[in-house]
């Protein structure tokens, strides 16, 4: 094979570059040597490491972050607001169990919470309820997501005071309302125009989350992540709630 010029025949050297098995011969100051460019990546490795650096970087920060949750931490609010997936992803974000009051309650009962209103009515959900979170928010440190009425019951917020930490996830109707309107498991949405009931049950109950601890709003744009980011940096303001060091 011919020797190609460097500095002349860049494009050349580019389409070798591609075609890691070949060898590029180049002539520079007047010597032939034989270069090999083993991988594309290789390539991308020399020429570009500025991005994969901040990665790393950024990767290498968040793994020297610790933190300590010191007591449960239960997400209130309505229904849409995202208790569920932004308390899993904080949940793992933390390394501790999720926990869901819902859930436990379907469990325990054996039914749906559709059918458990239906069947027996909202106090008998109430009651159970109440117990469910008892039991949870006596445990271990841990994130428990509620239900949207659970907060509203003075004696549930007085559990959650004095064992752990209520935090509210305050989010704008008009989100509340994208995330629902199409789902048929709010036996409370069961009515002739159910945005102007979630519109009235939010008027009624924000007062009453607004007593929670602490409170986290969220941007419309806010993915789950950012969600449970966001709470994070709401629970470290808390030393008594969340330790966080550097390792």
């Amino acid at each position: 094979m011919a020797p190609i010029t460097a500095r002349k025949n860049n494009s050349l050297i580019n389409r070798h570059i591609f075609r890691p098995s070949l060898p590029v011969p180049c002539r520079l100051s007047g010597r032939t040597v034989e270069t090999y460019i083993w991988h594309r990546r290789r390539f991308h490795a020399i020429q570009g490491p500025t991005r994969q650096f901040a990665r790393d970087r950024a990767r290498k920060r968040g793994s020297t972050m610790r933190a300590r949750l010191r007591k449960p931490v239960a997400l209130v609010g309505m229904m849409g607001a995202g208790k569920t997936a932004v308390g899993q992803a904080l949940a793992r974000r933390l390394g501790v169990p999720f926990v869901d009051s819902d859930s436990e309650i379907v469990k325990a009962a054996n039914m749906s919470i559709a059918e458990i209103f239906e069947r027996d009515g909202e106090p008998f959900f109430r009651l159970k309820e109440r117990q469910v979170l008892q039991r949870l928010i006596t445990g271990e440190p841990a994130i428990l997501s509620t239900g949207g009425g659970a907060y509203l019951g003075a004696e549930n917020r007085d559990i959650i005071s004095r064992d752990g930490v209520a935090v509210w996830l305050k989010v704008d109707i008009a989100t509340l309302w994208s995330r629902v309107r199409h789902k048929d498991t709010r036996p409370l949405l069961r009515t002739a125009d159910p945005r102007a009931t979630l519109e009235r049950i939010a008027s009624e109950r924000e007062p009453v989350y607004a007593l929670a601890d602490l409170t986290a709003e969220a941007d419309p744009s806010y993915s789950v992540a950012d969600m449970a980011e966001e709470v994070t940096r709401i629970l470290a303001t808390r030393t008594d709630i969340l330790e966080r060091t550097h390792a």
